[in-house]
C-alpha cells in the first residue's frame, strides 16, 4: 500500500510540474523553486511548536489549491504558479516520506516516524 499512495504523490508531483509549464512561466522555474517552501522549516530556531505550525502551513495541499484557485480566478498567474510549486513540494515530500510535523519532534509526521522504517 506504500509503494501505491508514493506513486500516486510522484503522479501528483508530475501533474504539478505540467500544470506549470502551462501558465506561460519557462518550465524551469518550477525545478528552481520547488525546495523553496522547506524555508518554512526556519521557525524551527523558534522552538518545536512554532517550527512545526510554519512548516505544516507552508506543506499543506490546501494552501496550494487556494493559492492555485485563488491566482486562476483573480487573473494573477503568479499566485497561481506559487500555489503550484506549494502542491508539487508537498507531493514530493510526501513521496519521500516526509509528512505533516507533530509539534514533539520534527522526525514525528503524519506519515509516521522519519528513520524509523514505517515511513
Amino acid at each position: 500500500m506504500k509503494g501505491l499512495i508514493k506513486f500516486e504523490e510522484v503522479a501528483m508531483l508530475a501533474f504539478s510540474a505540467w500544470l506549470f509549464s502551462t501558465t506561460g512561466y519557462a518550465w524551469y522555474w518550477f525545478w528552481v523553486f520547488l525546495l523553496a517552501p522547506d524555508i518554512s522549516m526556519i521557525g524551527y530556531l523558534a522552538g518545536p511548536r512554532i517550527g512545526a505550525w510554519s512548516y505544516n502551513f507552508f506543506h499543506h495541499k490546501a494552501l496550494g489549491l487556494f493559492l492555485i484557485f485563488a491566482g486562476w480566478f483573480a487573473l494573477a498567474p503568479l499566485i497561481t504558479a506559487v500555489g503550484i510549486v506549494l502542491f508539487g513540494h508537498s507531493s514530493m515530500d510526501r513521496a519521500f516520506g516526509y509528512g505533516l510535523k507533530f509539534t514533539d519532534d520534527f522526525k514525528h509526521t503524519h506519515l509516521g516516524w522519519i528513520g524509523k522504517g514505517d515511513v
